[in-house]
């Protein structure tokens, strides 16, 4: 077993309005090994997205502790954590999250920007992720002259540009349609056998099924953990797709 990228011990965290609280997050402890491919469900209101953002440092729990690596996250600064954002993490959303008014190369640089890398290796590596998922030949296209998972596609390769130890992916597949669901799956499967670790959140089975372990929230709380011993094959639904279509 490899060694743990995420631990989390008690993870809570509490929503306070006006004149009630909501725990959106109960008391969470999971471990999830470097290297594993893990679907998060449940149903709305679950918890789900409040524990994506916390793995993703886009909030910070209300108790409880996180580590990524060797980092304990859960005290960190605020700029700390735009750090570990920026470069230790890539996020994948459900919409895509393109810069309309700007290259497929461009979106890809954004995180590099950030990092203050300068302009030819930016290039550089932001051709190569293009390349890596297939879209080298759209570099200069608009997000508007792509197609959606070819947007999917730029928004992986954006993730993946900083060369991030996790990939946090969220309802990756909510906008396309059943043959580029299986194509973009299939690569976040072949990222993960190249050694990345994803955590995907859905609320779709057969998404989950993608996976080899899915984690399971209910009411802000952990509720079933479970290894799947066969994940389904994405790029052989995707020809089995393809051959009924034709």
């Amino acid at each position: 077993m490899a060694e743990s990228l995420i631990i989390t011990r008690e993870l809570t965290k509490v929503y306070r309005m006006e004149s009630y609280t909501v725990a959106a997050l109960n008391q969470v402890s999971v471990e999830i090994a470097a290297g594993e491919f893990v679907a998060v469900m449940g149903p709305s209101g679950s918890g789900k997205s409040t524990f994506m953002n916390l793995l993703g440092c886009l909030d910070s729990p209300t108790a409880g502790d996180y580590y990524l690596a060797d980092d304990k996250v859960s005290e960190l600064s605020g700029d700390a954590l735009a750090a570990i954002r920026n470069r230790r993490i890539g996020f994948v959303f459900q919409n895509f999250n393109l810069l309309p008014r700007t290259s497929a190369l461009e979106n890809v640089e954004l995180p590099l920007l950030y990092s203050h890398v300068a302009a030819a290796e930016r290039r550089s590596r932001a051709l190569a992720k293009l390349a890596a998922v297939g879209l080298a030949e759209r570099a200069g296209h608009h997000p508007a002259q792509l197609s959606g998972g070819q947007q999917q596609r730029v928004a992986i390769a954006r993730a993946l540009v900083n060369d991030p130890v996790l990939i946090l992916a969220d309802e990756p597949t909510g906008a396309l349609d059943t043959r580029t669901s299986f194509e973009l799956m299939g690569l976040l499967q072949q990222l993960n056998r190249d050694g990345m670790t994803v955590v995907l959140v859905t609320h779709e089975h057969d998404v989950a099924s993608f996976a080899s372990r899915v984690v399971s929230f209910r009411d802000g709380r952990v509720v079933d953990d479970q290894q799947v011993a066969h994940p389904a094959d994405a790029q052989a639904m995707l020809r089995s797709f393809e051959r009924q279509a034709a």
